[in-house]
């Protein structure tokens, strides 16, 4: 298997790891202990890094205390009923990670010629309310964006077909990603200019580097959740270049 380059080597970044995922812990016991609710967004370009990221924070987590949502193709019914099809996944007092969310809609389906133009603006008018809903009652959701530029893509496209243990995550729809990149980046900009909210912005990560943006990404959301003991040296020690929040 190949193994992506790294400015940081394996022995610094497993220590980082090692001491944020006793932090994720930490957090764990503390939603089990309150009941609040953590919803974690994970969008981007096909192989930005969104699932091993994932991994990263669940490495070492309690399976009986986080949930993991990756939808496959919703039915007539789902489309019809689209904010609930997202919100029934969510499991109160866990940390809830979502691989590609409701904002399929408003990117994957225009990009992909999958819904139509009225299905994609609903979802943009209503999506803050929906947002603004489901965390109402004090619990918190972020939304994380991993940047990749096109040649990265291609090159993670490329390493994918080739492995033994990784060939299934290449799709025809893969190969259409590059082909259709401009147009992706369009919807990109008009999701981020509408739906990076006061209340809920979206937080780009440069993950070029795998490592890194891992690492940021546990970083960003134990520094804004107000879990007990926590270990402020392991948190500060972050990369600040590579993550930028969008304020509105």
């Amino acid at each position: 298997e190949i193994e992506e380059p790294s400015i940081i080597n394996k022995k610094v970044y497993k220590k980082e790891l090692y001491y944020l995922q006793i932090e994720l812990l930490k957090l764990q016991e503390w939603l089990k202990q309150t009941g609040k609710t953590v919803i974690i967004v994970f969008e981007g370009r096909d192989s930005a890094g969104k699932g091993s990221t994932i991994k990263k924070f669940t490495e070492n987590l309690n399976p009986r205390h986080y949930n993991v949502v990756a939808l496959g193709v919703p039915t007539p019914e789902e489309r019809q009923s689209w904010w609930d099809r997202y919100r029934s996944q969510i499991k109160k007092g866990m940390i809830n990670f979502f691989d590609r969310s409701w904002y399929n809609r408003g990117l994957i389906e225009p990009v992909m010629g999958y819904g139509s133009p009225e299905e994609y603006e609903e979802f943009m008018e209503n999506v803050e309310h929906f947002e603004n809903d489901l965390v109402r009652e004090g619990d918190f959701l972020f939304k994380l964006w991993f940047s990749i530029d096109k040649e990265t893509q291609k090159r993670r496209f490329d390493i994918r077909q080739k492995s033994p243990l990784k060939y299934w995550k290449y799709s025809p729809n893969d190969s259409k990603m590059q082909d259709l990149w401009d147009r992706f980046t369009e919807f990109k900009e008009k999701l981020f200019d509408k739906t990076s909210t006061v209340n809920h912005p979206w937080v780009i990560i440069d993950s070029q580097d795998k490592r890194i943006s891992g690492l940021n990404a546990i970083r960003y959301i134990l520094k804004n959740i107000p879990y007990q003991d926590k270990n402020t040296e392991v948190l500060n020690a972050e990369y600040p270049e590579v993550l930028t929040v969008l304020r509105p």
